[in-house]
């Protein structure tokens, strides 16, 4: 029987440095398990939205399978699984719009669903028939993580009404940090860029449990009714429906995190907006993702720490600096070393945003990092984060 060690051996997986803690740009296989609790007597509806699903998701570039399975103790609990190649065509699907659109049958059905995704690292059996072993891609070795699960929002609001929502967002009281004994809120942090807001939170511990004890709190609830006047997309917090698609489409998962050796609490946190040309949001993550892996290893970058979140073509690259942002070389805050790297980034820049003008010219990095810079409107700590 070929051996785990045999697969991880034969797997293709891009070998990923030991600061890179999260990462969906290693090339492996990804698992998607969504755990799904029906209403009651709501089971053949829900197997009909399902298979209806199935067969538009079966066309999706990097979708290699799925299976429906019913639970043997509680016939209301469902369990969804699928496979795909990796995990950026998943991504893709599942924060596009079409997706949105595609699982809306299903919610009628359902009371809750929770989704989780994994990469690859072995497995065990013979492998399928013509199959080659290095067609099997699994990721090479654990990733070790420090224990906290990064994730942000997005979301613009009226032009005119920056500074209004930014006074709103900055002046709320912080909810209560603790979520239950095993979950906390670490850090929240809020940057706008124009009519963009990007709330960025950290925890230790379950972040679902964390995101629904943050809406709970009257004093978020507060404030996220005073800024609905004031948004792009409508949304009314009283219906179910419509705050799970505003935050469905508000979402901006942390796509890869890594962190250098060496270390200080001290560390000014700066976000940098960078807007990607149509589909090419995922490309520009990985181009800033491979950057900050190669800076994490150079002494000389102030660079300590760097999350990048992207969806769609929207992509935010969240940094602790060391000794400040004006101080620092542009190109290295940039996530960039050379000439070569900033035409690349050029390439993938929405050209409207003014931002792959100054890239492209000589000597304009420092204007380009000012074009990239986000207006920080608060960043919070909770005690012993």
């Amino acid at each position: 029987m070929t051996t785990t060690s045999e697969r991880a051996e034969g797997s293709r997986a891009r070998q990923a440095s030991h600061h890179v803690s999260q990462s969906v740009f290693d090339g492996s296989r990804l698992r998607v398990v969504l755990l799904v609790d029906v209403h009651d007597g709501a089971q053949h509806q829900f197997l009909e939205a399902y298979e209806q699903l199935c067969n538009q998701v079966a066309s999706v570039p990097g979708h290699v399978s799925d299976q429906l399975c019913q639970s043997i103790e509680n016939p209301s609990q469902w369990l969804i699984t699928s496979e795909w190649e990796s995990a950026p065509p998943f991504l893709a699907w599942v924060n596009s719009e079409e997706h949105v659109r595609m699982v809306e049958p299903l919610h009628s059905c359902v009371r809750d669903t929770r989704s989780l995704r994994f990469h690859v690292v072995r497995e065990t059996g013979g492998p399928a028939t013509g199959i080659d072993p290095a067609d099997r891609r699994l990721q090479t070795a654990p990733r070790i993580g420090d224990g906290v699960i990064r994730h942000a929002l997005t979301f613009t609001v009226k032009p005119g009404s920056e500074e209004i929502v930014a006074k709103i967002l900055a002046d709320y009281v912080s909810p209560e940090p603790k979520v239950d004994d095993t979950t906390r809120l670490c850090r929240t942090s809020l940057f706008m860029h124009g009519n963009r807001v990007v709330r960025a939170v950290e925890v230790r511990g379950d972040l679902l449990a964390a995101l629904r004890h943050v809406a709970r709190q009257p004093e978020v609830r507060a404030v996220e009714e005073a800024i609905n006047p004031h948004l792009e997309q409508d949304r009314d917090l009283g219906d179910p429906e419509s705050a799970r698609v505003f935050f469905t489409r508000a979402a901006l998962p942390a796509v890869h995190h890594v962190m250098a050796e060496r270390q200080n609490p001290q560390a000014e946190r700066y976000a940098l907006y960078y807007p990607a040309r149509p589909e090419r949001g995922m490309q520009l993550a990985e181009l800033l993702a491979h950057r900050d892996e190669a800076a994490a290893d150079d002494p000389r970058s102030p660079v300590l720490r760097s999350t990048i979140f992207q969806r769609d073509d929207v992509v935010v690259r969240l940094i602790d600096v060391h000794g400040g942002l004006e101080a620092a070389d542009p190109a290295r805050m940039l996530g960039l070393s050379d000439s070569a790297q900033v035409a690349e980034l050029t390439t993938l820049l929405d050209d409207t945003a003014d931002m792959d003008v100054a890239a492209s010219k000589d000597g304009s990095l420092a204007r380009l990092l000012e074009l990239a810079r986000m207006d920080l409107v608060t960043d919070r700590r909770s005690p012993d984060a």
